[in-house]
């Protein structure tokens, strides 16, 4: 009896994504350029130069066109940005407005009881999250989906970026969400945020008998021109409200949250400690 043929992986087609970001190394190698040069002379940091070779985060196309003219391609990375697939196509449709608003934000604060804010998730914890969901995503939604989310994150890197506020119940820290490795790379990328200048990070711990927060969480929003705005999700479904009586009571609520929560000291402790039972 003839041995049976092993069967090979299947090879996955390279998303556009990643194809584009191929494309952008040949193009820096063969201009003698290392990525630690690139990202220096485009003042970007070196991860996101490597995510965006690597097909995790979307090229946009302010920088195509800014590296189009360093590296002398003619225009192609411009082609190929316009060519991408919209990484927002994948935000539900009724988030898309207060994505528009959280992009141009002066001031952000968002309580969360559940999961770590997008704004702070690191991709692969982001790819754990998408993974949990039902009906389940293929894995070029999901890539789709941390991109959107990884573009989202930039306006944490902007100039002049946003004063942020987080406040996290310290169940989300609890759980291991993804599997030990990405657990403990989300912790300290945690601790990595709680010391950005304009980032505050504070956990509410478990076991309070008060809870100002218990309704779920939410996010505050301040527009460039001082309009104060507030947004909260639910499962499928969200609501953008404009109302100021109902912003002030979530602002309120803010408010007391932030004295019922551990201050930003005592948070980075707590993830201090966390990080040393792994």
């Amino acid at each position: 009896m003839a041995p049976r043929r092993r069967r090979l992986p299947r090879k996955k087609n390279p998303t556009p994504f990643e194809s584009l970001g191929a494309q952008l190394a040949r193009v820096r190698v063969a201009r003698g350029y290392t990525q630690v040069r690139l990202a220096e002379t485009v003042i970007i940091s070196l991860a996101k130069l490597e995510s965006i070779e690597q097909g995790r985060r979307p090229l946009t196309l302010d920088l195509a066109q800014e590296l189009d003219q360093l590296l002398d391609t003619g225009g192609a990375l411009e082609e190929g940005v316009q060519h991408l697939p919209d990484a927002d196509s994948v935000i539900p449709t009724w988030a898309l407005a207060y994505v528009d608003l959280e992009r141009e934000a002066v001031a952000i604060s968002s309580f969360e009881n559940q999961v770590v804010p997008g704004l702070l998730q690191t991709e692969e914890y982001m790819r754990a999250v998408f993974r949990d969901d039902i009906p389940t995503l293929g894995e070029d939604e999901i890539e789709l989906r941390v991109a959107a989310r990884l573009s989202r994150q930039e306006l944490l890197q902007r100039r002049i970026p946003p004063a942020a506020s987080f406040i996290l119940s310290e169940a989300i820290l609890r759980d291991r969400i993804g599997g030990a490795a990405v657990w403990g790379a989300q912790l300290r990328h945690l601790r990595e945020s709680a010391e950005v200048p304009g980032i505050t990070i504070q956990i509410l711990p478990l076991g309070r008998s008060t809870h100002a927060g218990l309704d779920g969480p939410f996010v505050l929003l301040e527009t460039p021109e001082h309009e104060h705005l507030a947004y909260a999700e639910t499962q499928r479904g969200s609501l953008l409200i404009h109302d100021p009586d109902e912003v002030s009571i979530l602002a309120q609520k803010y408010a007391m949250l932030r004295t019922q929560a551990l201050n930003p000291e005592e948070t980075m402790g707590l993830l201090d400690q966390l990080l040393g039972e792994q």
